[in-house]
């Protein structure tokens, strides 16, 4: 079993083609209140120049953390790009970061001293706010599909979903019990990995404070699988 440092919260950033929005999302990194984290960037044969921009980012900014930087040589998508980034996680914690979206300066602090006073739970999410690309300034709505306390595993139970996968952080021991999210059902990778949390009878929440800023632009993931929804 793998040797996690504790506190350590390792953020895994899944990166594909993400030039235009890679260095909002690690200056929403290097704002953090909680210090002890790595970065770690898997960039999954982006053909931008997305490895030119993340190199000159840590030139130019020097963060007070380490960022390591994975590039594949060929593109394994989502759910192999994180499951790459979770066996690199050295942290006690691992917390996901998409790349086109930015955390509040307050999240990781939030989210690990959530589970250091609920240690019967392994992973939470929190409430996030959409802003529209290239603007943080022009907040939208809150999201308001999601659940809280037992009413997440009864969604779950129903084949509903209700945790922002872009929110989650989660132990480090359970990825390393369990792995990553699956690559056999594309567009629901998210989905399955909550609910292998649930199968295992592990506890899951979610923070109800906007912790995480949600960017809607043409490019995103989510408007191939959930019509621009934030699903996932």
């Amino acid at each position: 079993m793998k040797e996690r440092q504790e506190g350590l919260v390792s953020v895994v950033i899944p990166c594909y083609n993400a030039a235009s929005f890679i260095v909002d999302c690690l200056d929403g990194l290097k704002s953090q209140k909680y210090k002890k984290m790595e970065v770690i960037l898997v960039n999954d044969a982006s053909t931008d120049n997305t490895s030119k921009i993340v190199e000159d980012w840590l030139e130019n900014t020097k963060p007070p953390f380490p960022v390591i930087i994975c590039n594949l040589p060929v593109n394994t998508g989502f759910a192999g790009a994180l499951t790459i980034g979770y066996f690199m996680s050295s942290g006690e914690y691992i917390a996901v970061n998409d790349a086109d979206d930015i955390s509040h300066p307050l999240r990781f602090e939030k989210q690990v001293d959530f589970l250091l006073n609920n240690p019967d739970y392994d992973l939470v999410g929190s409430n996030y706010q959409v802003f529209y690309d290239g603007n943080l300034e022009s907040l939208g709505k809150v999201a308001d599909w999601l659940k809280y306390g037992e009413s997440i595993r009864k969604c779950y139970e129903a084949g509903g979903h209700c945790v922002c996968h872009g929110t989650i952080l989660f132990r480090g021991k359970v990825f390393d019990l369990l792995g990553g999210p699956t690559r056999r059902i594309v567009g629901a990778e998210d989905y399955e990995f909550i609910v292998k949390f649930l199968n295992a009878k592990l506890k899951i929440e979610n923070l109800k404070e906007i912790l995480y800023y949600y960017r809607k632009h043409e490019q995103q993931r989510s408007k191939t699988f959930y019509g621009g929804d934030k699903s996932g």
